[in-house]
Formats: structure tokens, C-alpha cells, sequence
């Protein structure tokens, strides 16, 4: 038993590792390429042309694995939440590796939301996960639907409001994927986990919210866009770790999950305010008479 739970917490700090450098790749190759004010999947594709976009398309699949290895072990409501801490990775590399210079406004909301997801975790109780019902996996499916049709009115917000907007709606995605993991990595044959529908709907929740993550990026504030996504998939899937999966709150400690939610949104709300650009972009896909003058970056990142 104690291997096990020692496996656990292999795969969940190796997950932040990847998802940390998985992040700042992905930054990058967002930096260059185009502003679409459109929902285009076809966003997807020229990104996918740049070798830097696939090393850290590459990573996020591993981290995505790890996550699911973790998944059997740890509840959802820890792992999800987790995933907020390989923000610090990528705001760490962004300054040694692309000399970003981060405003202490946004290091301290940095700070107060690894707090606000530190609690929540903290209060957090391990328990085996319960089968999802059929009327829960018709929602995780309307919901596809629903994330889409928000990010494409979403994706006219410029600037942080918009990293922030788009990036929560990317963690919702996300989070619904986790939502469809938990019960598979339970399913130990082949026929079971490929026979099962939670593995379609994990693929096309995760094809949605990487649309989402990108056009994030791609408004500039890699902070706001992966603390709004870290934040946004946090709080979905406990909630639903809670009401359905059972996983369960450490008794006497609901007030500090009801603190943990409360710090997450104020950061993420912070971070709308005072997130700045990180990168120049060039704006595409805007009628001429639409587009507005590029907002240069405060710093040189």
C-alpha cells in the first residue's frame, strides 16, 4: 500500500514538471503566430507547424499521462488541483529562459493563487472513485457544446481580460476531460476503456481546450491565461469529484476549501487587472475597420 501511494506522488510531481515547461513551449510558438479574433481550429494547425508548439505539445501528453497514472491512486479533487503549481515552473523558466520580467503584482497574485489551490488540496480527502452514470456522461457531452459556443464569442476580448476569459474557459474543458478520466483509469482491460464513451469525450473536451489555451496565449499573458485555466479546471472537477466520483472533504476542514475557492477567484480576478503583456503579436483574421492599435508589452519579456 505504501508503494502505491509512494507511485502517486511520483506521478503527480512529474506532472507539474511537464506541464510547467509544457506551457512556457507553448507560449512561445503562440508569441509567433498570428492574433485570431475568430474560433478557428485552424489555429491548431499553424501552430502545429512550429517545432517549439510540438515539444511542448509533447510534454503537455505527458504530463496528461502522469495526470492519469496519479488519477488511480490520488483523487481527482488533488490532482486537478495540482496542475496550478506548474504555473510557478513556467513563470520560473519564462524569466531564466525568455528573460520575462514579471511586475510584483503579478508575483504576488502568483503567490496568493498557489495558496488559494494549496488549500483546496489541503482539504481534500483520498477515496476510491465511483462509476459515472448515464445521465452524467449525456452532461459531459452537452457540455462540449456549451464551451465551444462561449469560446466563440470569447474569443473578441483582447488583451488580459481576454487571456483570462478564454484561459477559464480552457480549464473547464480540461477539467471536464479530467471529470471523463478518473473513471477510466480504473479500467483495466481493453475492450472496457476503449468501449468506453468517457475516452471520446476526453479526446474532444482536450481538442477544445487546447483551441481555447491558444487563442488564451495568444492575448498575451501567459500568467493570466494559465493561472484563469489552473483556476477554471480546478473547481469543476472538485466539484464534481465531491457531488459524483466520492471523493470526500477531511472533516472539519470545509472552511478551508470554502477560503481555498474564495483566495483562487480573488487571484485569478487580480490577475485580469494586473497581468501584462508578455509578447508582441500580430493581429489577423480583424475587418480593417475593426482593428486597433497593438498595446505594447510594459517590459521587454
Amino acid at each position: 500500500m505504501r508503494q502505491v501511494v509512494s507511485s502517486g506522488w511520483l506521478f503527480l510531481t512529474a506532472m507539474i514538471l511537464a506541464y510547467g515547461v509544457a506551457n512556457l513551449l507553448q507560449s512561445a510558438a503562440a508569441a509567433r503566430t498570428t492574433v485570431h479574433h475568430t474560433f478557428d481550429p485552424g489555429l491548431l494547425v499553424r501552430l502545429a507547424g512550429q517545432r517549439t508548439y510540438l515539444l511542448g505539445i509533447g510534454c503537455q501528453v505527458l504530463g496528461f499521462v502522469l495526470a492519469f497514472l496519479a488519477r488511480e491512486d490520488l483523487p481527482l479533487f488533488l490532482v486537478q488541483a495540482s496542475v496550478a503549481a506548474g504555473l510557478g515552473v513556467t513563470a520560473l523558466l519564462g524569466v531564466l529562459v525568455l528573460k520575462w520580467s514579471l511586475p510584483a503584482a503579478e508575483i504576488a497574485l502568483l503567490a496568493l493563487l498557489l495558496v488559494g489551490i494549496a488549500a483546496l488540496v489541503h482539504s481534500a480527502k483520498p477515496a476510491p472513485a465511483r462509476p459515472l452514470g448515464a445521465f452524467a456522461v449525456a452532461m459531459l457531452a452537452l457540455s462540449v457544446l456549451v464551451i465551444a459556443a462561449s469560446g466563440f464569442f470569447a474569443v473578441r476580448l483582447q488583451g488580459a481580460l481576454g487571456s483570462v476569459v478564454l484561459g477559464s474557459l480552457a480549464g473547464v474543458g480540461f477539467s471536464a476531460a479530467a471529470i471523463c478520466a478518473r473513471p477510466l483509469a480504473n479500467e483495466h482491460s481493453a475492450l472496457g476503456f476503449f468501449g468506453n464513451p468517457l475516452l471520446y469525450l476526453l479526446v474532444v473536451h482536450s481538442l477544445v481546450g487546447q483551441l481555447l489555451l491558444g487563442l488564451a496565449m495568444q492575448r498575451g499573458s501567459t500568467t493570466a491565461a494559465v493561472a484563469a485555466m489552473d483556476a477554471g479546471g480546478a473547481v469543476p472537477a472538485a466539484i464534481v469529484g465531491l457531488l459524483l466520483l466520492g471523493d470526500q472533504i477531511h472533516p472539519g476542514r470545509g472552511w478551508l476549501g470554502a477560503l481555498g475557492f474564495v483566495v483562487t477567484l480573488a487571484a485569478v480576478i487580480g490577475l485580469t487587472r494586473y497581468a501584462e503583456p508578455q509578447h508582441h503579436h500580430v493581429v489577423a483574421d480583424v475587418p480593417r475597420h475593426e482593428k486597433a492599435p497593438l498595446q505594447p508589452a510594459a517590459t521587454s519579456r
